[in-house]
């Protein structure tokens, strides 16, 4: 193999692809990043068996097809500290590598990349097509609802459902559930997948927020495919039947707040200054006519603030771990927020009248305290 690009070029591709390579792996060849060139052009290829990311090296030139596979965290250490100058990479039979780029030349023994993954060609008709920032965002108003535990796996995944022509997702983890609902240009075959949260978020990193920017997803019986500019992005999904979300979203309320989005969150963010990390102390809300006092107290001492709202319905003071309603409320754009309430056991329903966004927030014990 030989070949010539720019240094800025590769690193950029180097960073797309070494979000997924794995930390830790049983199989060294995931440890490294995949060079090849056998159709003319240079890709380079990373995998955790999971999370699978080809892209293409622009402004590159393949003077000798070929492929290697070199060790991703000294490559990419090799690359990111090279001159802003053309990078040329050899390699031999023996895939002894040799980079130079201006002045400095290295000489890394590299691996066969014969048993590395191979990402499936897209053959595939009818893509599903969605703007970046619309992909990126609606998983950043999921996922992190996600469990991070894989003792429940199914709870570590993101569900994606399209009908027709709105996209869902879902998500949960036992204390809290989010749902996303955005409509695309046209509608599209039935499609119902149960996404890992962590390979997702891994994809999110290399989605633009350019609103013109777009996405082409595909799916196959066992992994969806998103397909952006020199990048194909490869997940292996969750086999099984996802949850019941639907049932665990209808609702019933006696106590309604509409409340400043910013006013709530800034003020749970002064009750949390109380608190140490890791410590699980609630924040308690007591609903009275016209405003909500936030309380929150910990060893270090205590704090109460009144925000005003709009309430409709019965009195209520309510716990909650602050955590669970910041990440809700930070990924919601609406300026006033309506919370729906039952009673101190019943989770709290945050939602639009469109349900374009659902997110349940089961509440905690709490002392009483005023």
């Amino acid at each position: 193999m030989k070949i010539s690009c720019t240094q800025s070029a590769l690193q950029n591709s180097v960073n797309i692809v070494s979000k997924a390579v794995p930390g830790k792996t049983t199989m060294p060849i995931l440890e490294c990043i995949l060079l090849n060139t056998t159709d003319g052009s240079l890709k380079l290829t990373a995998s955790n068996m999971d999370l699978g990311i080809e892209s293409i090296v622009s402004e590159s030139s393949v003077e000798e097809e070929g492929y290697v596979a070199l060790d991703a965290k000294l490559f990419s250490d090799v690359v990111r500290n090279l001159p802003p100058e053309t990078v040329f990479i050899e390699s031999d039979e023996q895939f002894h590598t040799v980079i130079r780029c201006g002045t400095a030349e290295y000489k890394i023994i590299g691996k066969s990349g014969q048993d590395f993954p191979k990402l499936p060609i897209l053959k595939i008709d009818d893509p599903v097509e969605i703007s970046q920032l619309s992909f990126k965002n609606i998983i950043t108003q999921t996922s992190f609802a996600a469990a991070v535990n894989e003792a429940n796996k199914m709870m570590t995944g993101v569900y994606m459902e399209i009908h027709g022509n709105f996209l869902k997702m879902v998500a949960l983890d036992g204390h809290r559930i989010s749902v996303r609902t955005i409509q695309l240009k046209q509608p599209y075959p039935d499609h119902s997948v149960i996404i890992p949260g962590k390979s997702l978020n891994e994809i999110n990193k290399n989605l633009s927020s350019e609103i013109n920017d777009k996405a082409y997803i595909y799916f196959t019986d066992n992994q969806m495919i998103v397909d952006i500019e020199n990048t194909t992005m490869v997940v292996r999904l969750i086999e099984g039947q996802y949850f019941n979300y639907e049932q665990m979203i209808r609702f019933q309320f006696n106590t309604k707040v509409v409340v400043n989005r910013r006013e709530i969150v800034d003020s749970i963010n002064r009750a949390t200054l109380l608190v140490k990390e890791g410590e699980k102390k609630p924040i308690i809300l007591n609903i009275v006519d016209g405003k909500i006092e936030l309380m929150g107290n910990s060893a270090f001492g205590t704090m109460k603030e009144d925000i005003q709202v709009l309430k409709e319905g019965e009195d209520l003071m309510i716990g909650f771990n602050p955590r669970f309603l910041l990440d809700a409320l930070r990924v919601i754009d609406d300026e006033q927020v309506s919370i729906y309430l039952m009673d101190a056991k019943s989770p709290a329903f945050i939602k639009d009248d469109a349900e374009s966004y659902i997110y349940i927030v089961l509440p905690v014990n709490f002392t009483n305290q005023r």
